[in-house]
């Protein structure tokens, strides 16, 4: 019998030596690990354990500083432009438009009123607000984290405190954003869950924006390029010259003519061009964000494959992250069932 109790309390304390423990940082816990994992979940509190990563210093000031006059940087070269090109906008194109008629002038300067306002209100939205820092959560100790208090929460080496999930770390803001996109230097700030809606009006806003101005630019220098002179097709006629040669003597008389633009012309041109490779590469921007709303993704998370997480896909996404009403989802049953199963999932972006 005493050999039988012998064999059995070294099994017992073999087992136990097998086992590894560790402390949970979430409510301190000490948890006894079947297997070494550098993963692993808290049962009681549910936080999330990365055993590889260490404790992070930082950023020094240096590098700090130089962010965030980076970011200053490219904000003011924003404004600049917004407002150079409402205030040349303007200048360029009223003598023209108030020309056609008064209804049209004043139509104008309604519309560009309107574009104006709403671009520079989103951007402020979108720049100067802040992009949506987790709220502050008790953790550390046992009696005062309750079960699944820090479910799915990670430990942030920067902050030194808990992470939501769907949360990522900003260098530039140092802080911890919710549903965290990217960190977008023209406006000087994250886009998350607090301004991801501000920053689409604001795209969706200088988009349209572009494309007005592109085409009153079009339309006013029609009106003010002075004359072409083809000189050499004027005896010989349009049908007797080749396509190569007539196409170089357009060229040639637009450029010929371009000499001749006053400053508001020059102007004209410049508006078209710049507002028209602005206008493409911001639409490019927003069929991106869409798709990733869409997807019920963020950029970060769709970069990161550590944290490849994603949600149900579907338009219900896209009506959820406008604030569209519920009456729309009971009007199309196919996104009323997904939108459901979307907040049970809890894939909700905002």
């Amino acid at each position: 019998m005493d050999d039988e109790r012998k064999v059995k309390e070294e099994q017992c304390v073999a087992s136990i030596l097998e086992n590894h423990e560790t402390t949970c940082w979430g409510c301190g816990l000490h948890l006894l690990l079947e297997t070494y994992s550098s993963i692993f979940k808290c049962g009681w509190c549910g936080a999330i354990t990365h055993r590889n990563k260490a404790l992070r210093k930082p950023d020094s000031a240096c590098f700090s500083h130089w962010r965030l006059v980076r970011d200053r940087f490219f904000v003011t070269i924003l404004l600049f432009f917004i407002l150079f090109v409402i205030c040349a906008g303007v200048w360029a194109v009223y003598p023209i438009v108030f020309s056609v008629s008064y209804f049209c002038g004043i139509f104008h300067c309604t519309l560009t009123a309107i574009l104006s306002i709403s671009t520079i209100s989103s951007f402020c939205m979108a720049a100067f607000r802040s992009a949506g820092a987790p709220t502050n959560i008790l953790w550390g100790s046992y009696p005062s984290v309750a079960k699944g208090d820090l479910e799915n929460y990670t430990f942030c080496t920067y902050c030194a405190k808990p992470k939501p999930p769907r949360a990522h770390h900003c260098r530039s803001c140092r802080m911890c954003v919710l549903d965290m996109d990217h960190h977008c230097p023209f406006i000087g700030n994250c886009v998350g869950a607090a301004n991801h809606r501000f920053f689409v009006a604001f795209l969706i806003s200088v988009i349209i924006s572009c494309i007005y101005v592109v085409l009153m630019m079009l339309y006013a220098g029609f009106h003010t390029w002075p004359p072409l002179e083809l000189r050499t097709l004027g005896s010989t006629g349009f049908h007797t010259v080749s396509g190569t040669r007539l196409a170089k003597e357009i060229v040639a008389a637009l450029a010929s003519s371009a000499l001749l633009l006053s400053a508001r012309g020059l102007v004209l041109i410049y508006l078209a061009f710049a507002c028209l490779t602005v206008g493409i590469g911001l639409s490019v921007l927003l069929c991106q964000q869409l798709y990733y709303i869409f997807e019920g993704n963020t950029y970060i998370n769709h970069i990161n494959s550590q944290n490849g997480w994603r949600g149900e896909k579907g338009f219900q996404n896209l009506l959820r992250f406008f604030g569209c009403p519920y009456l729309v989802f009971k009007v199309l049953p196919g996104l009323a069932n997904a939108g459901k199963s979307q907040d049970t999932s809890g894939s909700k972006l905002l």
